[in-house]
C-alpha cells in the first residue's frame, strides 16, 4: 500500500504486513512522534535485524492461539518432547523438522505454557465470552480525525460489533503492574484513538474498550488473567495525548520538519539542589 490508498471505512481481511505499511497513521506512531517527530520518519527507513525478528514473542504466540488459531497453526510449530542428545531425540527433531517449513519453532515447555495460558484465559468467564462471541479479529478502521482532518487507522484485536465493543488482547510479565503498563504504553491513549476510530465509522461509541490481560508468569501455579476497562479520567486523558500527538503530526507533514531533539532529565535520585 502507497501513501493515500485506502478511503476511511472498516475492513476486514487486509494483511498485517499491507496494514502497517500502509497509509494512515496508527496509534504506535503517534508514540514514537510522543516520543520525538524525527523518530516516525526513522521508524520507515530504519533497517531490521532479520535474525532478531525471528524471536519467539510469547504474547504474540498466545495471542494467536487464542484469537486467530488458523494463523498460530500457519506461524507457529510446537517441537517434540524428546531431548537432542539421544538418537530417538534426534531422529524426531529430524523427523519435525522436515515438516517445518517457515514456521517459527516452539519447544514442547514454550508450547505447553502457551497452551495453559490459553487455557487459562478461557477459564476467566467473561474473556471467554469475549473470545467466544461473534465479532471480527484484526478488522482494520480507517477514518479521518476530526480536527486535522489526517487519516488515521487502527486494528483492534477483536470488534464486537453486534455488541458495539472493542476488545484487546494484553500480555504482561506481572499482573501486579499492569496499571504502571497502561501509562509507560500509553493503553489509555489506545482506547481514545481506537474508539474515536470507531465512532467516526459507526456513528456513536463504543460501549467499551476492554482489555483481557494474561500474565506470562506463574503465580501460585497459575497464569493470571484480568479483564479491565479504564475510567473516565483515564480515557478522558488518553484523548487529550493522542489530539495532541496528531496537532504535531499535522504540523511536521504542513512544515516538513521533524524535530528530533529530546530533552532529557536527570533521574530524580540523582537531582540535587543547587546550592
Amino acid at each position: 500500500m502507497a501513501e493515500n490508498d485506502i478511503a476511511p471505512g472498516y475492513y476486514q481481511g487486509i494483511p498485517n504486513e499491507d496494514y502497517h505499511k500502509g497509509s494512515g497513521v496508527s496509534k504506535s506512531q503517534l508514540d514514537l512522534i510522543n516520543k520525538s517527530p524525527s523518530l516516525f520518519q526513522w521508524s520507515k527507513t530504519a533497517p531490521e535485524d532479520e535474525e532478531k525478528k525471528t524471536a519467539l514473542n510469547v504474547g504474540d504466540a498466545c495471542h494467536a492461539l487464542i484469537l486467530e488459531p488458523h494463523r498460530f497453526d500457519a506461524e507457529y510449530a510446537i517441537g517434540p518432547d524428546a531431548p537432542k542428545n539421544t538418537k530417538a531425540g534426534k531422529d524426531a527433531w529430524a523427523k519435525f523438522e522436515e515438516s517445518l517449513g517457515k514456521r517459527q519453532v516452539l519447544t514442547f515447555s514454550e508450547g505447553r505454557k502457551v497452551k495453559l495460558i490459553r487455557e487459562s484465559v478461557m477459564a476467566h468467564p467473561l474473556a471467554r465470552q469475549l473470545i467466544e462471541a461473534p465479532g471480527d479479529v484484526e478488522a482494520s478502521i480507517y477514518w479521518n480525525d476530526e480536527t486535522t482532518g489526517r487519516l488515521c487507522r487502527c486494528r483492534p484485536d477483536k470488534t464486537l460489533t453486534e455488541l458495539g465493543w472493542l476488545v484487546d488482547l494484553k500480555s504482561t510479565a506481572d499482573m501486579g503492574k499492569f496499571a504502571r503498563s497502561v501509562a509507560d504504553y500509553r493503553y489509555h491513549v489506545q482506547d481514545a484513538f481506537y474508539s474515536d476510530g470507531y465512532a467516526a465509522h459507526f456513528g456513536q461509541q463504543p460501549q467499551g474498550f476492554l482489555f483481557v490481560a494474561f500474565s506470562t508468569s506463574i503465580e501460585c501455579g497459575k497464569y493470571p488473567v484480568r479483564v479491565f476497562q479504564l475510567d473516565q479520567q483515564a480515557r478522558t486523558q488518553g484523548r487529550f495525548e493522542y489530539q495532541r500527538n496528531m496537532a504535531v503530526y499535522d504540523e511536521c507533514l504542513r512544515t516538513g520538519v521533524w524535530r528530533g531533539i529530546e530533552s532529557l532529565s536527570l533521574p530524580y535520585w540523582a537531582q540535587k539542589e543547587a546550592s
